[in-house]
Formats: C-alpha cells, sequence, structure tokens
C-alpha cells in the first residue's frame, strides 16, 4: 500500500496542481493581508484613533443604524442583530477580537476561506485523480497488475488525504509567515471568546468561556480539514463515475457556489439542512454566527457532512471495483 499510495503522490507532483495551489495561496494571501491593512488604516483615520474600543463602539452603532432600516431582508436582520449582541459582549469583556497580528490573520483567512476557497483548492486536485485515467486509458494498465481494485482506489484516497493535509497546512504557514510582515508575529495567547449559540434571534452566552488565540485557531483549521476532506471526498466519487474532469469540476463548482447563495436564502427551506454545501460554514459554530437554518448545530453539521463523505466512499468503492473498464 505504501508503495501504491508513493506512486499516486508522485502523479500528484508531476502535475504540478499542487505548486499552482500553493502558488495561488502565496498570491491571494499578500491581497488580503493588504486589504485587511487598509481597512484598519482607514478606520483609525476615520475615528482619529487607534484604540480598539472607539473601533468596536463605532462598529456597533453603524450596526444598530443598518438594524433601523426597514428595507433589509430577515435573514441579514437576523444575522445583524447576533452580530450586536456578540460586539457588545466583547466590548463589555473588554476583549479585542481583532487585534492586529498574524495569528488573528490566520484565524479571519480560515473562517472566509472555509465555504468556498479552500473547497475550490481541494477539488482541482481531487477532479481527476480517477476520471483523468479513465478517459485517457490508462486506467487499463493499472489495472492489469496483480494488485486488487479496492487497494488501487484506497491508494488514490490516501494520496488525496494527504494532499488536503499539505493544503491546508500551507494556507496555515504561508498566511502567518506573510501577513506576519505587516502585522507581527505576536498574539498566539490573545484571549478570545468561544462558546456561543443562537436561538432564534437571541445569542446565547450561558457556556461561553476564554480560551488562548492558539487553542482559537487549532480548533479552526480542525474544522477546516474535515470540510476540506468532506469536499475532497464528493469530488473523488464524481472523478470515479464520470470519465469527464471537465463535468467533474463543473459539477463541484456549481454545487460549491449554489451553496454560498443557498446560505443567505434558506431560512424558511427546512430541509435545506441536509444538503452538504449549506454545512461548510463549521467555523461560524465557534465564533458564533447567525445560523443559516434554525435548529443547525456544529454537532448537526459535522454529522450531515460525513454522512455525505461516507456515502460517497461507499459509492466510489462499490463502482470502481464492479465497473466494466472499457
Amino acid at each position: 500500500m505504501t508503495s501504491l499510495v508513493h506512486n499516486e503522490m508522485l502523479k500528484l507532483l508531476r502535475k504540478k496542481r499542487l505548486y499552482v495551489i500553493i502558488l495561488i495561496i502565496a498570491f491571494l494571501v499578500p491581497l488580503f493581508t493588504y486589504a485587511q491593512f487598509k481597512q484598519i488604516q482607514t478606520a483609525a483615520e476615520k475615528l482619529g484613533t487607534d484604540d480598539w474600543r472607539t473601533r468596536l463602539q463605532q462598529e456597533i452603532v453603524d450596526t444598530q443604524n443598518r438594524l433601523s432600516s426597514s428595507r433589509i431582508q430577515d435573514e441579514w436582520r437576523k444575522f445583524l442583530k447576533v452580530r450586536l449582541t456578540q460586539q457588545q459582549y466583547y466590548l463589555d469583556n473588554d476583549i479585542n477580537p481583532q487585534a492586529p497580528g498574524a495569528p488573528t490573520f490566520m484565524r479571519v483567512f480560515a473562517e472566509n476561506s472555509i465555504d468556498l476557497l479552500l473547497p475550490l483548492l481541494v477539488m482541482v486536485v481531487a477532479a481527476d485523480l480517477v476520471s483523468s485515467e479513465a478517459s485517457g486509458g490508462t486506467i487499463k494498465l493499472l489495472l492489469t497488475r496483480p494488485v486488487q481494485r479496492w487497494r488501487i482506489l484506497l491508494s488514490k484516497y490516501l494520496a488525496l488525504l494527504l494532499s488536503v493535509s499539505f493544503i491546508v497546512l500551507m494556507v496555515g504557514i504561508l498566511s502567518y509567515l506573510i501577513s506576519g510582515i505587516v502585522f507581527g508575529y505576536g498574539g498566539w495567547n490573545l484571549p478570545l471568546l468561544t462558546g456561543f449559540s443562537v436561538q432564534g434571534d437571541e445569542l446565547v452566552t450561558n457556556s461561553v468561556h476564554m480560551v488562548p488565540q492558539w487553542q482559537y485557531i487549532l480548533m479552526e483549521f480542525g474544522l477546516v480539514w474535515f470540510v476540506c476532506v468532506a469536499v475532497g471526498t464528493l469530488t473523488f466519487m464524481l472523478s470515479v463515475l464520470l470519465r469527464s474532469t471537465a463535468a467533474v469540476m463543473g459539477i463541484m463548482l456549481a454545487s460549491l457556489i449554489a451553496g454560498a447563495i443557498l446560505v443567505n436564502m434558506v431560512s424558511s427551506w427546512e430541509s435545506a439542512k441536509y444538503f452538504f454545501m449549506v454545512n461548510l460554514q463549521l467555523t461560524n459554530y465557534v465564533s458564533g454566527m447567525a445560523l443559516p437554518i434554525e435548529g443547525m448545530s456544529l454537532g448537526f453539521s459535522m454529522a450531515v457532512l460525513a454522512v455525505w463523505t461516507i456515502a460517497a466512499l461507499v459509492i466510489s468503492f462499490v463502482v470502481f471495483t464492479k465497473r466494466d473498464v472499457y
């Protein structure tokens, strides 16, 4: 099995897709770093001070003004109410949730990329693991070897897991190293609050507790990895079912974009919470953001993603071991 996985990793490296993904991350992180730096600079110039309490108070006022508008949608109003309560909670407890620093940037970057950017990068790797060999005919040569089919497919899946882990690791390393040039590398022990939960339009703070930022980041990157594995496994299944890599990428791209749109529109469509793409924003449960559908929880979303992942694996192995290759 080790030699099979090694062979699959060599194939991935020869395609140079992992290198391209690293270059994409290395290009995007400086852009987001500069955007966040300009945002902080603009806010300081607007308020005339660098004091985070003054900035947070202004954010509370802005949120209250937006809530007073009668033209905002109910879903957005619910989000703003929860956000307002959370902002006030941070202010009352004298905790700056956005203290400048590379660890803070890592955390924010992970939160903003978990539902679309990182799944897209994983999709690029997983989309042609099987379909490219089926369309190119090399799968016939591979299956002539005295190795059981399930072992061949398992080696490809293990190579996918290694690739996903590598992508998540590089996101953490590059976002820390690059953003630290601007914001500094301190802040690992910054106290942050977690344990928020949402019931209806109310933010429940009974279980709120304080953790150092390094622990908060570990929790979030663990959830990021889980989401990437789920998306990668679903893409892997499509790669087994379809011969066209373009078709695989098209289906997954449409699903991920649809999910990014649905989370803002499905508050009254309760059965939509069983779609995998509506459950990708797992970091929202850690930070206490408003949920797309009432009744969802971290355990529920992880269970939904786990069911989709297991079902995709079962379908992949059954089809691959039973289907005739021609």
